[in-house]
């Protein structure tokens, strides 16, 4: 009649165990209402009768207990029920013979066939003394439990102490945060989350700390959902981490690595701890691929967190440089290239006290984006040339419904700075119309500003080269005239280009820039550096001339050969 009584409640078990497939609970939190406290005191009573019912037996230990004084305190039955959860504890006597500093402690879900049927721990050993709480991966059913000491004699091996079997009569599906060997050298802790399975919208939200950590460490974080994959290597700040990790793949479960830096392998990076996450949401986010430069100079990006987002005109970009990466402090800018289909733009955001927080324009009117932010890479002396690395790339969704191109501000052209708004105001004061104000501003520029010639002989560009450094230093060669001209053509609500080709009076023609600008629906072309005077024995000669102001088009091509507009 007992047995009979026994057989019952393990079909019971059988019944529950088919029926706990999808994870459909969650660890209890501290604040235990009544009807959870209750549901808990029916599990306990269940796993009491169970136990009465079993013939329980003392946990054997193996030959290898005795060779290192190992003695298992907790748990002391070969077979038993429990409710959610079992402490194994115990301690080695001659501890300081093994070769290794941790438990490792083996499961097997014995009633499921699922892949995720295992799950390991990882028990520090201290001061000959191990103890772990151990949950149930898989809510209720059978499960066998293997405890390893290591062994004696060779490193990475492990000689197994005991192996007994326990009941789970908890439905509850409860995960452990799992600490691997790496994890355990160099120190990890997590502090967010706490337990191996949560659930989450959109969002998980992970911190932790490495207590060996060295001062320019990086963890690497890595999400998985079916065949789907990404990952990222973020800094530590006084051996801590924090970062709020986008759950990309859409509705279901996510695994989430943590990975710890190889400390034999450069660059290189081992699984330290795994957890599972249930993203309640079914928005699929596309997410931002980092490149090797990103980690290497210190990038640390704030804004945007995902790709493929919904942006109204203005893209912000904002976050820090570390400055302990070496040569920090020589970031002084980043280069934000945009491109919609064949058209691209090229904008600078500054970098000050090692941070950046800045906005690009969407130009190009509503669409799909393609997104690569920018290092610069140290400049060669003597070049009219700018060199840089992608870090980032991602793409961006413009919403705003126009096209406005030629009238926002952009690269050198602050046609949104109160200084050049107040002065194309009185620049074209008075004006009659669009051509007039056009004229004026030709005039303007190509009178109130010098030809540099050292600029032109010496390449001397910076990266902050643009219309108001032009203003205040009233001097430039041929996109600085540009700059000045097209800023302040936009300000005056004119749309205006900063046109790049070549131009020369020979054969030989050199780089060059000029400006078009739309006036009555047609463009005109103006060239203000051609229009502000020449150069005599290497020195420029002021000479106004209305010449190249919506020059005759056959003349105007003999010498300058237009290649694109820049934006």
């Amino acid at each position: 009649m007992q047995k009979n009584r026994l057989l019952a409640i393990i079909i019971i078990f059988a019944i529950f165990l088919e029926t706990a497939c999808t994870i459909d609970s969650f660890p209890v939190s501290s604040n235990t209402t009544k009807e959870e406290k209750s549901e808990g005191d029916k599990y306990e009573a269940l796993a009491e009768e169970l136990n009465r019912e079993l013939a329980l037996k003392t946990v054997q230990l193996t030959g290898y207990a005795e060779i290192v004084g190992a003695t298992l305190e907790e748990p002391i039955h070969q077979f038993f029920a429990v409710n959610r959860e079992f402490t194994i504890k115990g301690n080695v006597e001659n501890y300081s013979h093994l070769k290794g500093p941790y438990v490792w402690i083996k499961m097997e879900h014995l009633d499921s066939d699922m892949a995720n049927h295992t799950y390991e721990y990882y028990s520090p050993l201290v001061n000959g003394e191990y103890e772990q709480i151990i949950h149930f991966f898989n809510g209720e059913g059978k499960y066998s439990i293997q405890i390893m000491l290591p062994n004696n004699e060779r490193n990475n091996y492990f000689s197994e102490l005991a192996t007994f079997e326990v009941i789970n009569v908890n439905p509850k599906i409860e995960r452990d945060i799992i600490y691997t060997p790496f994890a355990i050298k160099s120190g990890l802790v997590m502090d967010k989350p706490l337990t191996g399975l949560i659930q989450s919208d959109k969002v998980v939200s992970l911190s932790g700390k490495l207590l060996k950590a060295d001062g320019d460490d990086t963890i690497m974080l890595q999400i998985k959902k079916d065949d789907e994959s990404w990952q990222h290597i973020i800094p530590l700040k006084d051996g801590e981490f924090s970062y709020d990790l986008p759950l990309f793949f859409g509705q279901g479960i996510h695994e989430v690595h943590v990975l710890v830096p190889d400390l034999k392998l450069e660059d290189s990076y081992q699984y330290a701890s795994t957890m599972l996450v249930d993203n309640t949401s079914d928005k699929q986010m596309e997410p931002i691929e980092f490149h090797r430069g990103y980690e290497e100079r210190g990038i640390q990006l704030e804004s945007p967190s995902i790709g493929g987002k919904n942006i109204d005109l203005l893209l912000q970009i904002k976050g820090e440089i570390d400055s302990a990466i070496q040569n920090a402090s020589e970031i002084t800018h980043l280069y934000v290239r945009t491109k919609k289909d064949q058209d691209e733009a090229l904008d600078i955001i500054p970098v000050q006290n090692f941070a950046f927080d800045d906005t690009v324009y969407l130009r190009f009117g509503p669409g799909k984006y393609d997104v690569t932010i920018n290092i610069p890479e140290p400049r060669k002396e003597n070049s009219a040339y700018f060199s840089f690395t992608s870090v980032a790339t991602f793409t961006a969704n413009n919403i705003a419904p126009s096209d406005h191109r030629d009238l926002l501000p952009s690269r050198g052209i602050q046609s949104d700075f109160p200084e050049i708004i107040e002065l194309a105001s009185k620049i074209t004061k008075d004006k009659q119309n669009n051509h007039e104000k056009a004229k004026a501003i030709y005039e303007y520029t190509a009178k109130n500003i010098a030809y540099d010639v050292e600029k032109f002989h010496h390449y001397n560009f910076e990266w902050d080269d643009s219309a108001i450094k032009t203003l205040e230093t009233e001097k430039g060669v041929c996109q600085d005239y540009a700059y000045l001209a097209a800023a302040l053509l936009r300000a005056s609500h004119i749309e205006a280009r900063f046109v790049t080709g070549t131009a020369g009076a020979g054969h030989v023609k050199d780089n060059h820039a000029w400006v078009e600008a739309k006036v009555d629906g047609d463009w005109l072309v103006m060239d203000p550096t051609w229009g502000s005077g020449y150069i005599k024995n290497d020195q420029f000669v002021a000479h106004y001339t209305d010449e190249y102001f919506d020059p005759n088009e056959i003349e105007f091509k003999k010498t300058h050969i237009r290649e694109k507009p820049e934006y």
